[in-house]
């Protein structure tokens, strides 16, 4: 058995006018997430997290920013590249810890949503993908609603 453990960490500005993906899910709100992608912040943080652990780079790696096929592209489109990078190394991903910092709108009620899409994508089931949002109480660019950043801690097995 071959278990590896992966990290991931993405942040971006918020800005008027923009849509705010998140998890897969276009969450209503007056800012939304600047990117040459959708700047889908959750699932970029899982696609580092499983690239890490499978030890092939990052995401900017193996889609660039500078690379205008990547152009407002859905980040679900590019975690399921990453899913299958990993399944072509042997691996299978065990499970997901996520943390999403964003002082509003609240993800809460999205959540099940975003468990279900990021289940789907990787064939794995919703209970081993672990979503929790938090904010920053106010303090920082975090809590003065200027970025939004997400962790995620992924277990792959061979």
């Amino acid at each position: 058995m071959n278990i590896r453990i992966g990290f991931g960490v993405d942040v971006h500005r918020l800005k008027a006018g923009l849509p705010l993906m998140v998890g897969g899910i276009d969450v209503p709100s007056d800012l939304g997430a600047v990117g040459h992608s959708d700047a889908d912040v959750l699932l970029h943080a899982i696609s580092d997290a499983l690239l890490g652990a499978a030890n092939l780079r990052d995401i900017g790696f193996h889609f660039s920013d500078t690379d205008p096929k990547y152009k407002g592209i859905d980040s679900k489109i590019l975690l399921k590249n990453v899913y299958d990078l990993i399944l072509n190394k042997g691996f299978h991903v065990v499970n997901l810890d996520c943390t999403i910092i964003l002082e509003k709108p609240k993800l809460n009620p999205h959540i099940p949503a975003m468990q279900q899409i990021i289940a789907d994508l990787l064939k794995i089931s919703t209970e081993e993908v672990s979503l929790k949002a938090t904010t920053h109480e106010q303090v920082d660019s975090f809590g003065n609603r200027e970025a939004i950043k997400a962790y995620a801690v992924c277990l792959l097995n061979k």
